[in-house]
């Protein structure tokens, strides 16, 4: 999808912004910034975005997305209904590459940041006792003041530079310029609609419609902002609903396939192992093993 330009808001009197965030929701803008963005959830669920990659997030999640890398972070319905008991809450820091004075990333010493500033390019999400120390290190920054905040930065930088504890997210770079008003308008009603009626047989006539074109211009469009066909993203987005109920463990496979908008047990496997690249019983026993 083609993203928004989103400016961080970041003061005069700061070289970087973290903040400690309870709201109903993340909202579901998808969007881009030159900061560099350290995220970790503390409670909240759903799918998020992130370049050309579709996957659940739970709550104990931490990414770090290189600066530009297109995201959005969607939560289940349950979040939108006015329910004053659910909330999501979430630690979030955005600095840009150069915050700590463009010298340091010239300095013999400092040689693993501008590597890292590389690999979170593709998006990074850590884990392990990484992960554990920067929670401790972000929940310190939040008060922090003066000389003490940029300590805690070159602190998380070191912890992060210098871990082999993460996965990549994204499997390919692609370039992303900035939408006008009207495209970000369109895309984001296409991503909706599509989230909130994934469940149903969604046609290409309806959304389409949604975006005021013709199919034939529809498919071209869509193609083009987001480097897959519209029906390979319903498609990854019903499996990665499917995978999130397949983790909780609470219904049988079958009823899980037509859950999620399938209309066939056989065309749920057949799609879920080329999304994920293994059956959803091998799945099911990987993550809860």
């Amino acid at each position: 999808m083609k993203p928004h330009f989103h400016k961080v808001p970041i003061t005069l009197q700061s070289s970087f912004s973290i903040r400690h965030d309870v709201k109903p929701d993340f909202g579901n803008i998808w969007h881009y910034h030159p900061e560099l963005e350290l995220h970790y959830v503390i409670k909240g669920e759903g799918v998020r975005f992130i370049g050309d990659n579709i996957s659940n997030f739970v709550p104990d999640e931490m990414v770090l997305l290189g600066e530009n890398l297109p995201h959005t972070w969607r939560c289940k319905d349950e979040y939108f209904q006015n329910n004053p008991n659910l909330t999501t809450e979430a630690m979030v820091i955005h600095f840009l590459p150069d915050c700590l004075g463009k010298y340091l990333l010239t300095l013999p010493e400092a040689y693993l940041i501008p590597k890292l500033f590389e690999k979170a390019k593709s998006g990074m999400v850590i884990k392990g006792k990484a992960k554990d120390k920067l929670v401790d290190l972000m929940r310190a920054a939040v008060d922090a003041t003066n000389l003490d905040r940029i300590i805690i930065l070159l602190s998380i930088l070191k912890t992060l530079a210098e871990t082999d504890e993460y996965s990549t997210i994204v499997t390919s770079k692609n370039t992303f310029y900035q939408s006008n008003e009207s495209e970000t308008l369109r895309i984001n009603k296409i991503c909706n609609y599509t989230l909130s009626n994934y469940k149903k047989d969604i046609t290409l006539e309806e959304v389409a419609s949604l975006s005021n074109l013709s199919v034939t211009s529809f498919c071209r469009y869509f193609k083009l902002m987001t480097k897959k066909t519209f029906y390979d993203f319903l498609i990854e987005i019903r499996v990665s609903h499917a995978c999130r109920f397949l983790i909780e463990n609470k219904l049988p496979t079958e009823m899980i396939c037509f859950d999620c908008g399938f209309n066939n047990v056989s065309n749920f496997y057949r799609h879920f192992k080329k999304v994920t690249g293994m059956t959803p019983l091998d799945y099911k026993r990987k993550y809860l093993n």
